[in-house]
């Protein structure tokens, strides 16, 4: 028997019993390595649910530490308070997994990536995608020169949400929108494949349900590794375009066999989730035949990843794979896309803020 498979289970705790919180507690409850301290929400639905699950339930973090120590807490609260709770996580000094985004403005990210740092405790972000076989496979692919110089990406994230959907008042409010709960998947995910965002041009409208977010937005992105993306979304649309319709990787959702994204080259191009390769049968030209390959990979739930990843955390074995810092790059562009088109000017990315392209 390993020593790992002796070693008793670690004790996690929840914040949030909304949609990803309850994936969240399901994981948990499954992962031999982990077991389920508590469920943390202020709600009654949050206190049901725990108490469907044979959890322990507490409606505030302090409650929760005075009567129990998880080893460590995952915050899966709305945006607006992901700071908040975790930083009360840190000064308890217990590791956190925090939720995309990782807040709702960069100043208080800056925050708690400090005092994370300060405190010794780390932080892991929840961009789960990073831990996906498929997108480290198509990491891969694009590492190996496969596809020659990499010159261009798009994505696509067309979903129909429903008007149920928006019932939960913060998911109308700023710091909510496409662009923070979704689109920062994806553009985590483009900075893991291509580096860091130089620039970025957005627009937005809302002309759907006039919200104080956006409902549609189009972004050009530029990197500094001299890749140019776009980046186009809406949540109400009815199509079989985006990352949770291509991929299975959320049973909830009716798989598509269509792509998301779209990767170019000089030597060849790359679909994903497909894996699919493309090139010419001999050499470059749009008068040879397409000869199309598809990479194999085996398919795992990241969120499981993840959560066995927060486990190695957790016990030090491992340093965070998506870090409060990367979490924190992430949403520097996700705030330089709002910025963009609110002022419909160019902005480049800088070290601490964003500012118009000159």
């Amino acid at each position: 028997m390993s020593a790992r498979s002796q070693t008793p289970p670690l004790k996690i705790a929840v914040m949030g019993a909304g949609l990803i919180g309850r994936r969240h507690i399901e994981g948990i409850l499954a992962e031999p390595r982990t077991t389920l301290s508590a469920v943390i929400d202020p709600s009654d639905a949050g206190r049901d649910f725990a108490t469907s699950k044979g959890a322990a339930w507490f409606s505030t973090f302090a409650e929760a530490i005075a009567r129990v120590r998880p080893d460590g807490v995952i915050v899966a609260t709305p945006n607006q308070l992901h700071v908040t709770n975790a930083l009360n996580v840190i000064a308890a000094g217990i590791p956190v997994l925090v939720e995309k985004p990782i807040a709702d403005r960069a100043q208080a990210a800056v925050a708690l990536v400090d005092a994370g740092s300060k405190a010794g405790v780390p932080i892991l972000v929840g961009h789960h995608r990073r831990h996906n076989p498929m997108i480290r496979q198509a990491k891969q692919i694009l590492d190996s020169g496969r596809l020659g110089k990499i010159l261009t990406v798009q994505g696509t994230f067309w979903v129909a949400k429903p008007d149920g959907y928006f019932d939960v008042s913060w998911r109308r409010a700023e710091g909510a929108g496409p662009a923070f709960i979704n689109l920062i998947h994806d553009v985590d995910l483009f900075r893991y494949f291509f580096g860091e965002v130089e620039a970025v041009h957005a627009m937005e409208t809302n002309s759907v349900r006039m919200h104080s977010v956006e409902d549609s937005i189009a972004i050009l992105l530029r990197f500094a590794s001299g890749v140019l993306g776009t980046l186009n979304a809406s949540d109400a649309v009815p199509s079989p375009w985006s990352f949770e319709m291509t991929t299975a990787e959320n049973p909830a959702f009716p798989q598509q066999d269509q792509s998301c994204y779209q990767i170019g080259g000089t030597g060849g191009s790359l679909a994903i989730p497909q894996l699919a390769v493309w090139t010419n049968a001999s050499k470059p030209d749009w008068l040879e035949p397409l000869v199309q390959e598809r990479v194999p990979f085996e398919p795992a739930d990241p969120l499981a990843i993840q959560l066995r990843h927060f486990c190695d955390v957790i016990r030090r074995e491992a340093e965070p794979l998506v870090s409060g810092a990367e979490g924190l790059a992430t949403l520097r562009v996700i705030e330089a896309i709002k910025a963009s088109a609110r002022s419909g000017e160019t902005i480049r990315l800088g070290e601490r803020s964003v500012r118009p392209l000159i």
